[in-house]
Parts: C-alpha cells; sequence; structure tokens
C-alpha cells in the first residue's frame, strides 16, 4: 500500500495509489490516515492529470530528527570516525518540501550536498519503547533527501543552519506501511548520473534500535520523521541540477534546484 498527499487546486487530500508506475491512479479517501480509519470516497484520480500535485507526504507537527554518520563509508568520505552511538540532530518542518518542488539555494552557502536516505515516519506516541517493540510505532517508510550547507555544516560549532534551512528536507513521493527495510537499495542520481548507491543492510544502527534510542531521547509524536543516514557518494548540486532520491520499494523523490539571483 503507498499513501500520498496531493492536491488538484484546493486543500491537500489524501490517497491511496493504485497501478504500476507510469499509470498510477489516486484513489481518494477520507480523512489523513495517521490519525483516523479512513474509506475510499470513490473518486479515482490519472496521478498523471495535469492538475494534480503530489505533495510531501507528511508535515511532521513536532520535529525531523536526523542521523549523522550511519553509514560506515559516507562517514569515511567526510573524513569522520564512525560514531560510537547514533549523532542525532534536529531540522525544523519548516524544511519539508514535496515531490517536484524546487531546493532553493540560500545565499549564505557555496557548498550544497545532497544526501539521499530512508525516512521513517512515526505512527504512535512512543517513549523509552524497547527495539524489540518499536516497529509497532512505524506507520510507515518515505524517501528523504537531507540537503545539506556542507561548508557551513563544517564552520559552525553545531548543524543546526547547515541541516535546518527552508527546502533542506524533500520528502516522498508517498508513504509505504508494513515494508521490511532490513535491505533496501538506497541511490542518488543528479541530471541522470547515479552518485549514491547503498543498501539499508549497511545501516550502523538499524530502524528499530534508532527508533528506540531516540524515544529516550525525545517523546516521539505522530507524523514525526527519523531520517535514517545517508550511503557514501554525497556530493554538490548546484542550480538547475535535477535531483533524484530512490529507495526501493517506495519509489523515488525528484526535485529541480535553484539559486535566486
Amino acid at each position: 500500500m503507498r499513501i500520498a498527499r496531493f492536491t488538484t487546486g484546493n486543500d491537500p487530500r489524501f490517497a491511496l495509489v493504485d497501478g504500476e508506475p507510469g499509470s498510477e491512479e489516486l484513489v481518494v479517501v477520507t480523512g489523513d490516515p495517521l490519525y483516523m480509519p479512513v474509506q475510499p470516497t470513490g473518486e479515482r484520480i490519472r496521478l498523471d492529470q495535469d492538475d494534480v500535485r503530489l505533495l510531501a507526504p507528511v508535515i511532521p507537527r513536532s520535529k525531523i530528527v536526523g542521523v549523522g554518520r550511519n553509514y560506515a563509508a559516507h562517514a569515511a568520505e567526510l573524513g569522520n570516525e564512525v560514531p560510537a552511538a547514533p549523532l542525532l540532530f534536529l531540522k525544523p518542518n519548516t524544511s519539508v518540501i514535496g515531490p517536484d518542488d524546487p531546493i532553493v539555494l540560500p545565499d549564505w552557502t557555496e557548498h550544497v550536498d545532497h544526501e539521499a536516505e530512508l525516512a521513517v515516519v512515526i505512527g504512535k506516541v512512543t517513549k523509552d519503547v524497547a527495539p524489540e517493540r518499536a516497529l509497532d510505532h512505524v506507520f510507515g517508510y518515505t524517501v528523504a533527501n537531507d540537503v545539506t550547507a556542507r561548508d557551513v555544516q563544517r564552520s559552525d560549532s553545531q548543524w543546526t543552519r547547515g541541516k535546518g534551512f527552508d527546502g533542506s528536507c524533500p520528502i516522498g513521493p508517498w508513504i509505504v506501511p508494513g515494508l521490511d527495510v532490513d535491505d533496501l537499495a538506497v541511490r542518488a542520481r543528479v541530471n541522470g548520473e547515479t552518485r549514491q548507491d547503498g543498501r539499508t543492510s549497511q545501516l550502523i544502527f538499524d530502524v528499530a534500535y534508532l527508533v528506540s534510542y531516540i524515544s529516550e531521547v525525545f517523546t516521539l509524536l505522530p507524523g514525526d520523521v527519523i531520517l535514517t543516514g545517508t550511503p557514501a557518494g554525497v556530493g554538490p548540486i548546484v542550480d538547475r541540477d535535477v535531483v533524484e532520491c530512490e529507495v526501493e520499494e517506495i519509489g523515488v523523490l525528484r526535485n529541480p534546484v535553484l539559486r535566486r539571483s
């Protein structure tokens, strides 16, 4: 099952996505699947219809928790040691954009990188959950791009500015509940060229451990998002690039890149 959030010019709505790539239809449902049981309305809309726009499938009401250096090869490519415990940071919900929304490069950074990631969407209030029960608190999974102003991340003593600016957290194209994420491909392409190609089996700390560990620090609320880390191959994005982040069995998140003059 795939759950999308979309608009045809009016208020955002939710739908189940039916069909194969290139011929998908949106099966419109009532309400927000995160918070209430939903029912199909009977309306079906072709995804490629001109007035259909996919939105970020969730806007976290509380927080986005990022996990840094959670792939050994990525830590090494930036000259860092593998952390002994998950390295956490926060992104505000104002950093979220959806599929095909532009990543607007701030004028205060000269080096912005893409970071393709598996993202975890929390479905229940979660505090101090044990790893063996952690996945029961997950609503589903989506694709994220942890866009990072690398020069600013390095120059500042903390990561808030380099990781949390507006548009630095593309999410989409939809949420997939009930997915086995132990060994899925995580890829990034820029202008069609593959930059990142890793697997979730290479995560240092797996999803269940991350949910448990983070829930000891923060109470996780429905709709909160965890970014699980990025594989090796991160690289710069510049004006007019097109970035595609993909997680196997979920889909492709595509965003153009713009720098306003």
